[in-house]
């Protein structure tokens, strides 16, 4: 394999896995509605410290995902933030580990667990306003939080099991949609190929994730279809989940997972969006960008954040006042970007 940690990392790397192997129990978190890249990089540094004799566990602010409850080696692992043991555990922790975001708004209730504790972020997306302190150990290059959980693991000779090669796997199958965006990259590919060489299947870890959705999932799919909107002439494609079908089908977020290319995927789509009420009554935002459109500048105007192709971001409702507002400030963004697009190509 000719993968090598980029030297801009090297420093990152040797402080953040110096920190990780010197704590005795430490916590594990990642953002609301963990999502594969969150839970696979969770369970494969999870394992990965056990192997060390580490006390490791999992505390989100969300329910970790059914869907990726096939990563962990121990179920025990996982504690709801809400309970008595979730503050038992935090308040003997030595060290905190922030997995997949850098914010503090995008923790939630964790944020208060884990205040007084020392904190460790890995996280591959641009840095925000709410930054949450501590070693730092970011790199928006990478392909996925789980390219850069793979950094510490290999820097530290392991130990491996299938459960670290699972996790970092999933982590990067997930966050390039099978290796199909444009964070595809040659050294993605090379460490998926080791995964795959330590014993992971794609076939079986594709179908895990992707293939086997319980019927309600597509029962909701069936009804959002019908609300399927555009803006032909800038590109705009949007599709809201009805809150009723969600409410009564019993939901939860896994199940729309993915819905948002759905929207993205129509002919002369520059932006998709995706709507769908919250538990707290806000608003879900999901953006996708197919073009030069930053989704991740537009996300932020709404105090969310992502990737420059993919990301959300929570608005107060009702759910059709929040729809117009958010339309009216992504058409502005697609014609800034078409005004520099003319631009560019006048000055040729």
């Amino acid at each position: 394999m000719s993968y090598r940690t980029p030297r801009k990392r090297t420093a990152m790397v040797k402080e953040a896995r110096n920190a990780l192997l010197a704590g005795r129990r430490v916590v594990l978190t990642t953002h609301l509605n963990a999502d594969g890249d969150g839970a696979g990089s969770e369970a494969a540094v999870a394992s990965w410290l056990r192997g060390n004799g580490t006390e490791v566990w999992i505390i989100n602010p969300t329910p970790f995902p059914d869907g990726f409850r096939f990563l962990m080696e121990n179920q025990d692992w996982i504690v709801p933030a809400g309970s008595r043991r979730a503050r038992q555990i935090c308040d003997s922790a030595d060290l905190a580990v922030v997995l997949d975001t850098g914010e503090v708004p995008r923790i939630g209730r964790v944020r208060d667990l884990i205040r007084d504790i020392p904190t460790v972020v890995v996280d591959h997306h641009p840095p925000g306003e709410q930054s949450i302190g501590g070693i730092s150990f970011r790199d928006p290059q990478a392909c996925a939080t789980g390219e850069l959980v793979y950094d510490l693991v290999q820097a530290s000779n392991g130990p491996w099991n299938d459960y670290v090669a699972q996790g970092i796997y999933t982590a990067i199958m997930t966050d390039t949609g099978s290796f199909r965006f444009t964070n595809s990259t040659p050294d993605c590919h090379e460490i998926a190929a080791e995964m795959i060489e330590r014993g992971v299947n794609p076939e079986a870890t594709w179908t895990r994730v992707y293939g086997a959705a319980p019927l309600r999932k597509f029962k909701i799919l069936r009804h959002a279809l019908a609300t399927l909107d555009s803006d032909p002439e800038l590109g705009i494609t949007w599709m809201t989940v009805p809150t009723e079908v969600y409410k009564e089908l019993d939901a939860t977020p896994e199940d729309l997972e993915g819905m948002v290319d759905i929207p993205r995927s129509v002919d002369g789509t520059r932006v998709g969006v995706l709507f769908r009420l919250a538990s707290t009554g806000e608003i879900k935002l999901s953006f996708r960008s197919n073009g030069p459109v930053d989704v991740n500048a537009l996300a932020r105007k709404f105090g969310g954040g992502g990737h420059v192709k993919a990301s959300g971001a929570m608005v107060a409702g009702p759910l059709d006042r929040a729809i117009e507002e958010v339309l009216e400030v992504t058409r502005k963004a697609v014609r800034r970007q078409l005004e520099k697009g003319s631009e560019c190509h006048s000055r040729q």
